[in-house]
């Protein structure tokens, strides 16, 4: 007899209230979120500085700039790439501070709404699979013979192995 193992789906339900969110928890993850977004905002700005100052747009303006006498001759307010970074990470990392400061409000804020509605239910469902064993459907019998080792033909080609098919 041959089993056959068929999965089984079951779900479980689980109901969670989340009351409150520990704002020091929150500000130290949002901190760290926020500061990996900043590095990748500095990261691709400066990329985009590089393409854009490449393509000599900066100094069109510049020249766009002094024809219409808004510079003087000589001024060069976008030739400073070392300017450029600095300012990009300055407001990177005011930009994670402030919204670290934010999102830590916001949870004292939901604690304090949490406090007089109740908190969230959160529905969780766990989906367990289980394989289960099955006996098979009868098959047709099959007849398995049985040799001596005298008794085994002959291999037809050597490049091929014989199979021995022993029965108890």
């Amino acid at each position: 007899m041959v089993l056959d193992a068929q999965p089984t789906h079951s779900v479980h339900r689980v109901r969670r209230i989340i009351r409150r969110v520990d704002p020091w928890t929150v500000l130290k993850v949002s901190f760290i979120v926020y500061m990996v977004a900043a590095f990748g905002f500095m990261l691709a700005s400066v990329m985009f500085w590089e393409v854009v100052e490449r393509s000599g747009i900066p100094q069109k303006i510049t020249d766009f700039l002094i024809q219409i006498t808004l510079l003087d001759e000589g001024e060069a307010p976008f030739s400073n790439t070392e300017q450029f970074v600095r300012l990009s990470a300055i407001l990177a990392v005011a930009w994670a501070f402030l919204s670290s400061g934010l999102t830590t409000l916001g949870a004292i804020m939901y604690n304090l709404v949490a406090d007089v509605v109740g908190g969230v239910e959160v529905v969780l469902l766990e989906e367990n699979v289980v394989p289960v064993l099955v006996a098979a459907p009868p098959s047709e019998t099959v007849r398995v013979q049985s040799y001596t080792p005298a008794e085994l033909p002959a291999p037809t080609r050597s490049d091929q192995p014989t199979m021995l098919v022993e029965s108890e």
